[in-house]
């Protein structure tokens, strides 16, 4: 059987998802259970774009040990020196090239002719390949260039020394049919004295991602790029659990396989899920709620008597647990240690101090600490680190029939105190003006979600909301965690307003 390169994307391309803002630490928790996981490249980031992400790649190069560390770079030897400065002390560096070829990007993005693209492809990959021994190249808006201009883009850039080409569905434009004819197309007229990997990259836009990536690989492909839970751009990426379940699960089409730990999966998901604050679907494929939930009776009877009946997964192959251990106030630091291990976290000792004082604090208000609850208080914990303004206290006035009042304090990076007063037709908005007061601001609250961690009165509450400036300008989001409802709502705002302010701050 054939190996598979699973190339992950969930830093990169996962954070453009509008909203998604991880912090470095958060990225490298992730990219630690993403080598746990078994994927054979990491993309860390776009160092050029910003010191937050030079620093998350640096970082993310010094701890993997196994995977191949990436960074992004435009045809612009400014980009690719800061993605060799970045991955200079990874153990397997690796720079993903890209430059549009379609009509539509040359002639109105790029304003460039071909013959300027292909001569920016020869030079920039050929610069490239004398700071890196694995050069990948990204043809982009692959699917909508010309075929015999494709190929002679890439062409080009195996000239120039990519070992790697990655064809990408940028925007989610082919279907499995015509997307595998490409790639059958490309590796049959290639012209190369050494080995040449092709790599898809689709996104979600006509819900084809995971079909198309499985096409490719039916028709040459040996790297498939995506993200966990499919995050990304618009409708997303490619979801990497689906390739690689598929892959595993229908082995006998597909003379293929992976190194993905199959077990971690669901681990690998829930904490992607709670650090980009984007729930999983119920109805998402391998790792949703439902996807080993049966409701119809017929259902119920057929799989009572034989699971295969209605589940080709079965959930343990992913790692969903039929049954938990939970953490109580009674557990002991060691044994909440030890839990977190479990989870995939890599924690410091003071990590550990500052999230057990924490759990304790839950558990003397919880009946249960279930492993939901252990990872929002991670992700919430992680998150907050990263902002600057934090809720200090939070006091309400009710009346029934009437306006309710809130007074809020928060508390900014030069630990100065702010506090205002304010009154709103419910609680959330009483407490959403006071907010706006301190923050002096008037945005458009675009997305309001609330749902409990687990099950039962006392479970925790996660909100996710999503701010826009009064032009629509930007926008930013907001994940707040808490026991109280309402404490976890100001958390979440006060979130994306910090979001929102250095947004506009950096214009």
């Amino acid at each position: 059987m054939s190996h598979i390169q699973i190339f992950d994307t969930t830093l990169r391309d996962g954070e453009q998802t509008p909203g998604v803002n991880f912090n470095t630490r958060e990225k490298v928790q992730l990219a630690l259970q993403l080598e746990k996981w078994g994927v054979d490249a990491i993309e860390a980031g776009f160092p050029i774009t910003s010191p937050g992400d030079f620093e998350a790649v640096t970082e993310i190069a010094k701890v993997i040990e196994k995977a191949w560390v990436v960074g992004l770079a435009r045809c612009q030897k400014k980009d690719i020196d800061r993605a060799y400065e970045a991955l200079r002390l990874a153990k397997y560096p690796q720079i993903h090239v890209f430059l549009a070829t379609s009509d539509i990007h040359m002639r109105d993005k790029l304003k460039m002719s071909p013959e300027e693209v292909l001569a920016s492809i020869k030079e920039h990959v050929s610069y490239a390949r004398t700071l890196f021994e694995k050069v990948q190249f990204s043809p982009e808006d692959a699917t909508r260039t010309r075929k015999e201009f494709l190929l002679e883009a890439v062409q080009t850039a195996i000239d120039a020394g990519a070992t790697i080409i990655n064809v990408p569905d940028t925007v989610g434009f082919s279907n499995p049919t015509e997307y595998g004819a490409l790639f059958a197309y490309l590796t049959q007229n290639i012209r190369s004295d050494q080995e040449i990997i092709f790599s898809s990259h689709c996104h979600d836009d006509l819900g084809m991602a995971t079909a198309n990536a499985l096409a490719a690989i039916e028709n040459g492909a040996r790297r498939v790029e995506g993200a966990v839970n499919g995050i990304g751009e618009r409708a997303g990426n490619t979801a990497l659990e689906e390739v690689a379940v598929a892959l595993h699960i229908r082995k006998d089409f597909y003379p293929a396989q992976t190194k993905i730990v199959l077990k971690e999966t669901k681990k690998t998901s829930d904490m992607v899920a709670r650090l980009s604050g984007m729930n999983v679907p119920k109805n998402k494929a391998v790792i949703g709620g439902n996807a080993y939930a049966h409701e119809s009776g017929i259902h119920q009877d057929g799989v009572l008597k034989n699971p295969e009946t209605y589940e080709i997964i079965t959930p343990q192959l992913v790692g969903v647990k039929t049954n938990a251990l939970p953490l109580g106030k009674l557990s002991g630091r060691h044994a909440f240690a030890t839990k977190m291990q479990e989870l995939g976290y890599q924690l410091s000792n003071e990590e550990i101090k500052e999230l057990f004082a924490t759990f304790k604090q839950l558990a003397d208000k919880k009946k249960q600490v279930t492993d939901a609850d252990l990872i929002a208080i991670v992700a919430d914990q992680l998150r907050q680190e990263s902002i600057e303004c934090q809720l200090k206290t939070l006091q309400l006035q009710y009346v029934s029939n009437g306006l309710q009042g809130a007074i809020v304090s928060i508390e900014d990076e030069q630990g100065q105190v702010h506090t205002a007063s304010a009154i709103g037709p419910g609680s959330i908005q009483g407490i959403y003006n006071a907010i706006d007061q301190i923050y002096q601001q008037k945005p458009l609250l675009t997305s309001y979600e609330i749902s409990a961690i687990t099950s039962g009165e006392d479970a925790q509450a996660e909100v996710y909301v999503t701010l826009e400036t009064e032009n629509q300008a930007e926008q930013a989001s907001g994940v707040g965690i808490d026991f109280d409802v309402l404490q976890a709502s100001a958390k979440a705002y006060i979130q994306a307003s910090t979001q929102l302010k250095k947004s506009e701050g950096n214009k």
